[in-house]
């Protein structure tokens, strides 16, 4: 379906941007000074739209008018542990006009159709609240 194309270097302190030119971003490491974006930044963004196209998706799947104004906060917190350099995440889902219960379902079907939630399961602490 789609291929994704980056060129990165410099590591947190350094630049990287799409083949395609779409995208050109200056890297910072976390709690830096002065402008670009940290990875936990990026993967927190780029997680949260993809839960957000699963929700979508879940609630057309249902034949369910999918709020305008829903939204997906994320938090993703790099740790250092026993074992090393460590990530988790905490997601906080508004889909406003949604009976809770409903809502919560979305978001359980979302879970196991969003491909970043996929490809973490597991491998790291995630959460999901209704907000």
């Amino acid at each position: 379906m789609h291929t994704a194309r980056t060129l990165t270097s410099g590591g947190r302190n350094g630049a990287a941007h799409t083949l395609d030119g779409r995208l050109e971003i200056k890297l910072t490491p976390p709690g830096a000074p002065g402008g670009g974006a940290n990875p936990e930044q990026l993967l927190a963004i780029a997680w949260s739209a993809c839960l957000l196209g699963a929700l979508r998706h879940a609630a057309h799947a249902r034949k369910l008018v999918f709020p305008a104004s829903a939204a997906v906060g994320a938090e993703v917190d790099l740790a250092h542990g026993e074992q090393g350099f460590f990530l988790s995440a905490r997601f906080a889902v508004s889909l406003p006009g949604l009976d809770d219960e409903i809502a919560h379902r979305l978001i359980l079907a979302a879970q196991r159709n969003c491909p970043f939630t996929k490809a973490t399961t597991g491998n790291m602490a995630v959460s999901f609240v209704l907000a």
